[in-house]
């Protein structure tokens, strides 16, 4: 759980915003929504960079056909002996796929489908 708290605490120390302001858990619940992009598109492109997450619905999603979030777990960063000062590199590279995530979208469009193809063409 400290990894997890940490995690939680870098993404907030960046401005992002984290449901529950934190964690009671192993995993950060990371609300998208303020940057126009669905978890969908965001664990996408996390998924290019070698990071695995899981796209979520957050309360006042209007459908969970488009999650407003995602999910990021701490267990196998644990276990593989990732400490809390990693955390922050970690939620460096998430910062880093939303500003992804919005070039794509940006060229793409909103669309899932023409945005996956987008992925492969961001310089």
């Amino acid at each position: 759980m400290t990894n997890a708290r940490a995690l939680a605490k870098a993404l907030t120390d960046k401005g992002e915003s984290v449901l529950t302001n934190g964690t009671d858990t192993h995993m950060v619940m990371w609300d998208l929504r303020p940057h126009d992009l669905t978890g969908s598109k965001v664990e996408k492109v996390l998924e290019e960079i070698g990071i695995t997450v899981n796209k979520n619905s957050l309360v006042g999603d209007k459908s969970a056909v488009n999650p407003g979030g995602i999910r990021l777990g701490t267990p196998a960063l644990t276990t593989r002996g990732f400490l809390e000062s990693d955390m922050v590199k970690i939620a460096d590279w998430c910062i880093d796929a939303v500003a992804i995530s919005k070039r794509v979208q940006e060229t793409s469009g909103k669309q899932l489908a023409n945005f996956v193809q987008g992925i492969s063409s961001d310089a």
